[in-house]
């Protein structure tokens, strides 16, 4: 699937633009050192799909929100899961070498429905569910870069196109999953809920 719908009108996004490191905790999490810049990463359009699968029993789910964007804005929101292979990316980070085997792969950008919203940015807030149980929380505060910081650093190098998807980060809570396990993704505004997804793990 190279495209999502978006009240009703197909998506084709030229790519994904991946905010990694952008949730402290997360960053602790992982062991990892605070980037003293924004780090950014691409996956293909062809990672796109709206189907969770079982890749690999080290493969974590790293849940976001991700934006679309028309005319150099952000015109929608949606929920996704940035699917990410740890051992080899682990290994790969190890060697210095590039990251794209373990995030570009096919069916990496699990993105569900996406919706139009013109609401403050400051309101908004994600959980994403497993099996019932909360696994991740995250709150625009929270973000080390707010979006309107990861549009204008990204135009500095590169050119976003209309359709592209911006996927903002994830926040402490990233593991791995089975087949059968069922995901809940929500987006709210405040209090108002503005987008639910809801996947169950295929193999």
């Amino acid at each position: 699937m190279n495209h999502c719908l978006f009240d009703s009108t197909p998506i084709f996004p030229t790519k994904i633009i991946c905010i990694g490191r952008n949730y402290v905790e997360h960053i602790h999490e992982l062991n990892n050192e605070i980037p003293s810049s924004m780090v950014v990463f691409n996956k293909p359009n062809s990672a796109l799909t709206d189907t969770l699968r079982f890749i690999s029993s080290d493969t974590r789910f790293e849940g976001e929100i991700c934006f679309v964007i028309m005319k150099g804005k952000i015109a929608g929101i949606g929920f996704g899961l940035d699917l990410t292979k740890a051992q080899l990316q682990n290994h790969l980070k190890a060697k210095g070498l590039p990251w794209e085997r373990a995030k570009g792969f096919d069916g990496s950008a699990v993105l569900g429905h996406l919706v139009r919203f013109d609401g403050p940015l400051e309101s908004l807030r994600m959980t994403l569910h497993i099996n019932d149980v909360l696994v991740q929380e995250a709150t625009y505060d929270l973000m080390i870069y707010k979006p309107l910081e990861m549009i204008n650093e990204i135009q500095s190098f590169m050119s976003i196109e209309d359709g592209d998807i911006i996927m903002s980060g994830t926040p402490k809570g990233v593991n791995t999953y089975s087949v059968g396990d069922r995901f809940i993704g929500r987006i709210f505004s405040n209090e108002e809920m503005v987008v639910e997804n809801c996947w169950c793990v295929t193999d």
